[in-house]
């Protein structure tokens, strides 16, 4: 699985001007000395989008709880824990693997890598919505509530084990030091 999700987010092209547009100020890691600065530009604006999809989830459950009671909280409790640790992996990341990062060797072809990687957890960002929203409108209908809580723990789970491919990535460039 790992590798397909490698090579499902390393084929992905234009991520630069995908993340470029989404992110304000944000010009990517050309320049060897704002590196740092992108990277935590970068983790900082994710990690608050995920954060705001952990306070809509806590909405969906106070939902949860008024229109089906507490049948489904233990499950949406495991949820919002992984979403949270998908933020704290983001949030508390060393930026670039410290001093680094800035004396990495990087070529267009792993910049590539590493853009592709970035704007991957933005799309997942954006999949997360859309099974809080699932969830939401599942709740709303009192139907299939399980399987879309389900379904926002696989797209969690998939973003987490995305992020951890983008650490091999730098793990990797910095052994090329």
């Amino acid at each position: 699985m790992a590798s397909d999700l490698y090579n499902q987010i390393v084929s992905q092209r234009g991520s630069l001007e995908r993340l470029v547009a989404r992110i304000p100020g944000f010009r990517g890691y050309q320049d060897k000395t704002a590196r740092r600065t992108a990277d935590s530009m970068l983790r900082d604006y994710i990690a608050a989008q995920i954060q705001q999809r952990i306070d809509r989830l806590v909405r969906i459950e106070k939902l949860i709880l008024d229109t089906l009671g507490t049948a489904n909280l233990s499950q949406t409790r495991d949820v919002k824990a992984n979403i949270q640790l998908f933020h704290d992996k983001i949030r508390t990341a060393a930026p670039g693997y410290t001093g680094m990062w800035s004396q990495m060797k990087i070529g267009p072809e792993e910049l590539d890598k590493l853009y592709a990687f970035d704007e991957a957890q933005i799309v997942y960002v954006d999949k997360i919505d859309l099974a809080l929203d699932r969830l939401q409108e599942a709740v709303i209908n009192r139907e299939g509530v399980e399987a879309a809580i389900f379904n926002l723990n696989e797209v969690v789970a998939e973003a987490i084990a995305a992020y951890d491919l983008r650490q091999d990535v730098l793990t990797d460039l910095s052994s090329r030091i």
